[in-house]
């Protein structure tokens, strides 16, 4: 449930990011990429015993990944 939650409040601030100019350099987005990477990598390491919230997670993580992958490449 805590990895739920973050993903909301990584959803969250990836959107509030999207509202600013977008530059070259994203160190913020690079940096939010690694930290969802990190997340998927830790949930594919939970244990499968979660009443499908774990695969949920691991759906919105992956397309939280592609949102800020979009983004990135937008801004360039």
């Amino acid at each position: 449930m805590k990895t739920l939650k973050t993903t909301i409040v990584i959803l969250l601030s990836i959107s509030a990011l999207g509202l600013s100019s977008a530059f070259a350099r994203q160190p913020h987005m690079d940096r939010a990429l690694e930290h969802l990477r990190e997340a998927r990598a830790a949930l594919e390491r939970a244990e499968p015993n979660k009443g499908g919230h774990r695969e949920r997670a691991i759906e919105l993580v992956d397309r939280a990944i592609a949102q800020v992958e979009e983004g990135i490449r937008f801004a360039r």
